[in-house]
């Protein structure tokens, strides 16, 4: 599971579900420290969106980053 960069922190998937619907990213809810997804799970996102059976999977592949990185700027 995701954990916070900060804090090591945790995450829900009902958390997580909601970072990866946000632009700006989200604070984590133990420590505030604003976290992203990082750009190798956005990559992994993009290829498991071709095959929605590998999507309940990729809940357990997520890593958070501190810093705003765009797949696509």
């Amino acid at each position: 599971m995701a954990r916070c960069t900060n804090c090591n922190y945790k995450w829900k998937v009902k958390e997580i579900l909601s970072l990866g619907f946000s632009k700006n990213g989200k604070n984590c809810p133990n420590c505030g420290h604003r976290q992203y997804i990082s750009i190798g799970t956005q990559k992994l996102f993009t290829l498991g969106y071709l095959s929605l059976i590998f999507v309940p999977f990729l809940l357990f592949r997520i890593k958070l980053s501190d810093k705003d990185e765009r797949l696509f700027e």
